[in-house]
């Protein structure tokens, strides 16, 4: 068989080229997501400095997780935006537990608590009841992705472009 043959066995089969990264940017999700950076006045007349919500070093880890998860040749067109979707999801996940510091340990795992929906809420004495169920539910099929909207527009993505192997004979 030829090697032309073999590649389009590949390129039916929807196999990935073998080393193929993307090549998302900090400076293309600060263009592309706004709501995660904020402008720093400077001087009188100069332009504002441009700072990223997100901790450096966890934003250089979502961006190396993107770039080896979201492959250009699976989303073509869409992947910039699929990429961007990534990692504002994990940088809403962080943000979520972010905190300069904690007093004690208790109030660092406060943080990091799963909340529900409120389906009880009271004044006196006051009582907030939370329904987990629908979180619950939602972790079942695609775990926390559907803990943010930038999630749910990326699943919403793959289902559309994800297309399963074929089984050439």
């Amino acid at each position: 068989m030829s090697g032309q043959f073999y590649g389009l066995i590949e390129a039916a089969a929807n196999l990935t080229q073998q080393g193929e990264k993307g090549t998302y940017t900090s400076e293309m999700f600060q263009e592309d997501f706004p709501q995660f950076v904020k402008k720093v006045k400077q001087e009188e007349g100069m332009e504002p400095e441009i700072q990223c919500l997100v901790p450096a070093a966890m934003l250089q880890v979502f961006l190396q997780n993107v770039n080896e998860s979201i492959l250009p040749s699976r989303y073509c067109g869409m992947w910039r935006y699929a990429a961007g979707l990534y990692v504002a999801h994990f940088s809403t996940l962080y943000l979520k537990t972010y905190s300069d510091g904690s007093v004690s340990a208790a109030q660092a795992a406060t943080k990091g608590q799963q909340a529900g929906l409120v389906s009880e809420a009271a004044m006196g004495d006051t009582s907030i009841k939370y329904d987990n169920t629908a979180v619950m539910a939602a972790q079942a099929k695609w775990g926390s992705w559907n803990s943010t909207q930038y999630g749910q527009q990326l699943i919403t993505m793959a289902r559309m472009i994800g297309m399963g192997g074929m089984y050439i004979v």
